[in-house]
């Protein structure tokens, strides 16, 4: 016993109807590898995280708020990439080092 119909006019309905959604979901996967494509490609091409990062004030007139190890949870989004000697200057400047990852301790500054 077979649950497709018996005649040919709606067989070929039938598999009208199937290969439309086969293209369909074909296109759908075709798609899909694209976008993994373009984010791999955007995860290879990403820079790597700046070790040391200094997080900015308010506005471009206010001195630095803090010192963080790159990749701190703690940096705000006003932070830039600076270098190791760049992260000393600050933290010999008196710029606050973060109390959560702690550059000055990482640096071997005594504080």
């Amino acid at each position: 016993m077979t649950d497709l119909p018996p005649d040919l006019p709606q067989l070929r309905t039938l598999r009208t109807w199937h290969h439309l959604w086969v293209q369909r979901l074909d296109q759908a996967i075709a798609a899909a590898e694209q976008r993994e494509a373009e984010i791999e490609q955007g995860r290879q091409r990403r820079p790597p995280a700046p070790d040391w990062l200094i997080e900015r004030g308010l506005d471009g007139h206010t001195p630095p708020v803090a010192v963080h190890v790159g990749g701190c949870h703690m940096a705000g989004k006003r932070s830039v990439g600076v270098t190791e000697d760049d992260a000393r200057r600050a933290l010999a400047a008196q710029v606050p080092a973060c109390t959560h990852c702690q550059p000055d301790n990482a640096l071997g500054i005594p504080g």
